[in-house]
């Protein structure tokens, strides 16, 4: 087998990783950065492949949602107050992780991105979750649904995305516990972790691509476009069933899966 071949294959491989995890809440670059170097992948590019192939799962989102972001979009050039009111929440949200992606998008990749990192925020994130869900919360029926959340909620929800930044924390682990903390019941907070992953996840890979376009050449880019086409197939598989497993089940079971994957890479970063 070709190296070229061989890149590839493993490219697609990640691209599924990347759909399976992105919108679970155990890290999807936690996982790119330890399976990547389990099978050996050096994407270089200052890790934009990573970042990019995060297009594929958001795009299985828009898909999915794609007759609700249909009317919102209608509603909005309509000036329809609901309308306006939740784009101009989305927005706010997405505001905090933009300014500070911007400025330490850099120290980030140069230094969080590595192996202790992604063990400590696997079990310090399982433990919160744990903790959450110990809490009383609101039931689907009573708490506030998506186009009543408030604009604190929106806000707390935003907030917590930036701790996202640091792998291994998991952007939708983030944003689902942040919204749960504010008071959004479990259904509702996964709801608008997708909406706000749009705008964000967009937004990482436009920036992160234009940064470093001067480096990509046509290797790079046929490894972005494969990673990116196994990232929405799998995604496709992942966002229907998580929303129904969450409106019935709680969220314990990604939390023990984080503690025992974090612990097992603690335990092997120690020993050799």
């Amino acid at each position: 087998m070709s190296p070229d071949l061989l890149f590839l294959i493993k490219a697609f491989f990640l691209g599924i990783i990347e759909g399976l995890t992105e919108f679970l809440p155990i890290s999807s670059t936690g996982h790119l950065i330890l399976i990547g170097r389990w099978i050996d992948f050096d994407s270089g590019t200052g890790k934009v492949f990573e970042v990019v192939i995060q297009l594929g799962a958001i795009l299985a989102v828009v898909w999915i949602y794609r007759a609700r972001i249909a009317a919102l979009v209608a509603g909005v050039l309509a000036r329809d107050p609901a309308a306006l009111r939740f784009a101009g929440q989305v927005c706010l949200a997405f505001f905090p992780a933009a300014v500070i992606g911007a400025l330490a998008i850099g120290f980030i990749k140069a230094v969080l991105f590595r192996p202790e990192v992604v063990a400590a925020t696997l079990v310090i994130g399982g433990l919160i979750i744990l903790w959450v869900e110990r809490r009383p919360a609101p039931t689907a029926a009573s708490g506030p649904q998506v186009d009543r959340m408030t604009w604190g909620q929106a806000l707390a929800v935003g907030l917590a995305q930036c701790v996202a930044m640091i792998p291994g924390t998991s952007r939708s682990g983030a944003t689902i516990v942040g919204g749960m903390l504010a008071g959004l019941n479990r259904q509702t907070a996964t709801e608008f972790s997708f909406f706000l992953a749009m705008p964000t996840m967009l937004g990482a890979a436009v920036y992160d691509g234009w940064r470093h376009r001067d480096m990509l050449g046509s290797h790079d880019m046929l490894a972005i476009g494969v990673g990116f086409i196994a990232a929405f197939l799998s995604a496709m598989l992942v966002v229907k069933a998580l929303v129904r497993f969450v409106a019935s089940h709680s969220l314990n079971v990604f939390a023990w899966y984080r503690i025992a994957l974090g612990t097992a890479l603690g335990v092997a970063l120690l020993v050799t």
